[in-house]
């Protein structure tokens, strides 16, 4: 089963490694982002006794980067099976559990080195880290973020069976959950209603957690944000294990 996990986080990481364009174009919304609310935005969040909205920002732009790529790993799936892959891979004498645990690991990994490229990214934009000795931390808390949505993607992808599809169930999830996760916004001081939002969201979790060990300023608390997502993570997991075995032709 290890060998498969393994096998499986090799082939992602082979297909991260073959698409420039796609590590390209991934930092085209974080510099947006960065650009137009950092700067743009810096001003007003000063004012407002806030401190440097670009410090505040950061950890929220990493965790787009991740929640995109991770989320969207579950495109593979769908692609593979449509092409003829995925049935190639699911009648070899290994376990399905097996290959959902190396597609999601190997998605994560993949999402993760988006994440410190544009952690680096933010560096060059003037972000500086409370301490360099949390920055480890921060990068395995991005691996548990992106495990997450990984396992979510290839969830979803599971139930659907057309790109179309796959796409009408993102358009309704992944917008809001980032704009809702406190990315772009701290949650003190908000509506009941969005605080509300923000709670269930599973992305809140992890920018939270990026910006505890990042910036010192935890909203929910390191050790909640931790819990919180891999109680999700394993419940995606087990979800989309299930589905696969499941998954006929």
């Amino acid at each position: 089963m290890l060998r498969t996990i393994w096998i499986m986080w090799l082939c992602e990481l082979k297909k991260f490694s073959r698409s420039r364009s796609r590590i390209i174009g991934s930092l085209g919304q974080p510099i947006l982002f960065l650009l137009a609310l950092g700067y743009g935005l810096g001003g007003v969040f000063q004012a407002a006794g806030q401190g440097s909205y670009l410090q505040f920002l950061a950890p929220g732009v990493i965790g787009m980067a991740i929640i995109f790529t991770s989320i969207f790993n579950g495109v593979q799936i769908i692609w593979d099976r449509r092409f003829g892959f995925l049935k190639e891979t699911l009648v070899a004498p290994v376990s399905r559990v097996a290959i959902m645990l190396g597609r999601t690991f190997g998605g994560a990994t993949v999402a993760t080195l988006q994440g410190c490229i544009v952690f680096v990214l933010t560096l060059a934009f003037g972000f500086h880290p409370y301490s360099w000795a949390f920055v480890i931390p921060a990068i395995l808390v991005m691996f548990l973020t992106a495990s997450l949505f990984s396992a979510f993607g290839i969830t979803v992808a599971s139930f659907v069976t057309d790109m179309q599809g796959f796409q009408l169930v993102l358009n309704f999830l992944v917008m809001p959950m980032f704009f809702l996760s406190g990315a772009l916004f701290p949650l003190t001081h908000i509506p009941l209603l969005l605080r509300v939002l923000a709670t269930i969201d599973p992305l809140s979790y992890g920018v939270d957690g990026m910006r505890a060990l990042l910036i010192n300023a935890p909203h929910f608390g390191i050790a909640t944000d931790v819990t919180v997502l891999l109680a999700i993570m394993i419940a995606f997991l087990s979800i989309g294990s299930y589905r696969f075995t499941k998954l006929e032709f």
